[in-house]
């Protein structure tokens, strides 16, 4: 088996019994943000198996096939097998998220057709268990614009909230109510990394939605008109 990373046109391989490693620092140093761990994302290849395994002790990473179909939560010391024939991998460090594809030659998985839902034609987006409502759209979209413009490769600065509630013309309580009410509603479904202590939810949660919301498709560069369409057009609390 061979794997084939690729971070922004940057292309490094595995070959069987090798491993290289993604962080500040290593075989694909990817940034010198201060945030990100020196060694974080280790990928090897042995046995006809290729493993992802986190070496970082703060940082998560969020793991999705191409369809978005399956997606998966890679804590600090964990380690997931991968076996796609393309996996996308997404993390935040700081204000700054990064998303990289690994390609297996030859992989272990066998995708099958899954039978494809067209959306209702309510005022709901419908993704698996999670229903959307407009306003709830809009504001994953605000949060997720930097990374869908460079179609969710390479690195993007995400907004802060401050920043994401003018982009919608919302006032900050609004802004910081809806998202109070998005997070529930997904990390109901299962979904982790939406709660934490007190100091940890600004930052972490956000960049969190961002990776999992692209990751299954909940918003897609497709969507990023909604935000010039309604900016500004509803500047109630």
């Amino acid at each position: 088996m061979k794997a084939t990373v690729d971070f922004a046109g940057e292309i490094l391989v595995v070959e069987d019994g090798s491993a290289i490693v993604i962080g500040r620092e290593g075989d694909l140093a990817i940034d010198d943000n201060p945030y990100l761990h020196r060694h974080f994302l280790e990928i090897a290849v042995a046995d006809d198996l290729c493993w992802l395994t986190n070496l970082g002790s703060l940082l998560s990473a969020t793991v999705s096939d191409a369809a978005g179909r399956v997606q998966a939560w890679l804590s600090p010391s964990a380690r997931l097998p991968i076996v796609f024939d393309r996996t996308y991998v997404r993390f935040t460090a700081g204000p700054t998220s990064y998303a990289l594809i690994i390609e297996l030659d030859t992989p272990t998985f066998d995708e099958t057709r899954f039978v494809h839902q067209e959306p209702t034609p309510k005022s709901e987006t419908t993704i698996g268990l999670i229903s959307l409502t407009p306003d709830q759209k809009l504001l994953i979209l605000s949060l997720a614009e930097p990374v869908l413009i460079q179609e969710g490769m390479g690195a993007a600065a995400l907004p802060a909230s401050a920043e994401a509630a003018r982009r919608l013309g919302w006032s900050q309580t609004k802004f910081t109510r809806k998202l109070d009410n998005v997070c529930e509603k997904v990390a109901k479904t299962g979904v982790r990394g939406l709660h934490g202590g007190t100091g940890q939810l600004a930052t972490n949660r956000r960049a969190r939605l961002v990776e999992y919301a692209i990751s299954v498709g909940l918003v897609t560069e497709g969507d990023l008109w909604l935000l010039d369409r309604d900016e500004g057009s509803d500047a109630s609390p």
